[in-house]
């Protein structure tokens, strides 16, 4: 058994004119394909069974670069396709009181929040992540990471730790082939296409855990 990319829930075309039918396509084809083909390598080099793509993220070490980038690699895409739609009324957090009213009592109005989002994906410095979390206390938190690492790396002591609900990508390969250099305009792009439905379905998953 190998690791496989997982069924996209819609066409390359289907998030424009935020997310660009040519990036997808490649960005699925290419860059995400490329994270498992290396996964898979890495898994026969070292004679181990496949296990769960989220449990391996626990099992991470700081120091094992290539299961680290790869390994996470696989798991914040395969999360990252999730977490975006082409359906309008999944788009409309309205529809999901739950994730509306949690956001809302942490930061006060949706536009804190998009602003707060915003300011943490463009204050990564190079290639990575901004991630919605819940953190071991209940508590909602936007955090970052660098490269392919997650919240769920717990092994990996520079890691805010949590369990991400909504992530998005911010390496360049995400973005650059539509909006250049202008990471902002591109985060911006992301709030119409996010799939709350499932952002507050992994937030009640968090509730009963």
């Amino acid at each position: 058994m190998s690791y496989k990319l997982p069924k996209l829930d819609y066409g390359y075309s289907q998030l424009e004119p935020y997310i660009d039918r040519e990036t997808m396509r490649i960005h699925y084809t290419k860059h995400h394909q490329g994270y498992v083909d290396k996964l898979n390598a890495y898994f026969v080099e070292k004679g181990l069974k496949k296990i769960d793509i989220r449990e391996l993220q626990g099992k991470i070490k700081s120091g094992d670069t290539a299961l680290r980038h790869n390994g996470g690699g696989n798991f914040n895409h395969t999360l990252f396709w999730t977490f975006m739609t082409n359906k309008k009324r999944k788009r409309d957090i309205d529809n999901y009181p739950q994730i509306a009213n949690a956001i809302l009592y942490t930061w006060g109005s949706m536009k804190n929040f998009y602003d707060d989002f915003s300011s943490k994906a463009l204050s990564v410095f190079g290639s990575g992540w901004a991630w919605l979390i819940v953190d071991g206390k209940g508590k909602l938190k936007i955090v970052t990471t660098y490269n392919q690492d997650n919240p769920l790396m717990k092994r990996i002591k520079s890691i805010k730790h949590g369990i991400p609900i909504l992530g998005l990508d911010v390496w360049e390969h995400a973005y650059y082939l539509k909006y250049q250099n202008k990471r902002g305009s591109y985060i911006d792009a992301f709030f119409h296409v996010i799939n709350w439905e499932e952002v507050n379905k992994n937030y009640l998953k968090t509730l009963i855990q």
